[in-house]
């Protein structure tokens, strides 16, 4: 798992968001598209992809996406 291919697959849930905004020191929460209907989703790409299961206090604690991929990270092993 690294960052990069984590970034692109954060990046593929948002539709109307210019994928070059996205790196690991980005605020997402701050990001006008993110939503809850974002957050699920995110929890079910990261479910499928890295076979974790987030919480909403793993989303609500992390700030940037450098934050929940260490989480992710962290839960992966």
């Amino acid at each position: 798992m690294n960052i990069n291919d984590f970034i692109e697959n954060f990046a593929a849930q948002f539709d109307e968001t210019d994928a070059s905004v996205f790196t690991p020191e980005t605020v997402f929460h701050e990001l006008d598209e993110y939503s809850s209907l974002i957050a699920l989703s995110l929890i079910a790409m990261v479910d499928e992809e890295y076979d974790v299961t987030l919480k909403g206090d793993d989303m609500r604690s992390a700030v940037t996406i450098q934050d929940l991929f260490n989480i992710v990270q962290s839960k992966a092993e």
